[in-house]
């Protein structure tokens, strides 16, 4: 089992930056995959970015050259820089792990984002 815990969401204005963090704890396999969605009320659930443990990324055009998402092997932490925020990135960003081999996935409980002046 996976457990995944965001830190980093919070009130910011458009145009700012915020960090978010996913903690992986558990039992962490390889090759997996790990990224970030977000859900906006009333809206569904879309896929931001992701990155396997190769270092391969792919990004959402929602995001794509405002968002980074990157990984720390050795602390089992996921990260995702938003930068240029807009008041339409408002939402509760989810991480996800996937594990290849097991075909399991798992989710976190989320962190709010809200981007408003």
């Amino acid at each position: 089992q996976v457990q995944l815990v965001e830190s980093g969401g919070g009130l910011v204005q458009p145009g700012g930056s915020l960090r978010l963090s996913c903690a992986a704890s558990g039992s962490v396999w390889s090759p997996n995959t790990m990224g970030w969605y977000r859900q906006a009320e009333g809206k569904q659930r879309e896929l931001v970015a992701t990155i396997d443990s190769g270092g391969n990324t792919k990004y959402a055009d929602s995001g794509k050259g405002r968002f980074t998402i990157s990984r720390d092997n050795a602390k089992n932490t996921l990260y995702l820089q938003m930068n240029s925020l807009k008041p339409e990135d408002t939402a509760v960003y989810y991480c996800y792990y996937f594990a290849h081999p097991f075909m399991l996935a798992y989710w976190g409980l989320g962190t709010q984002v809200t981007v408003s002046s």
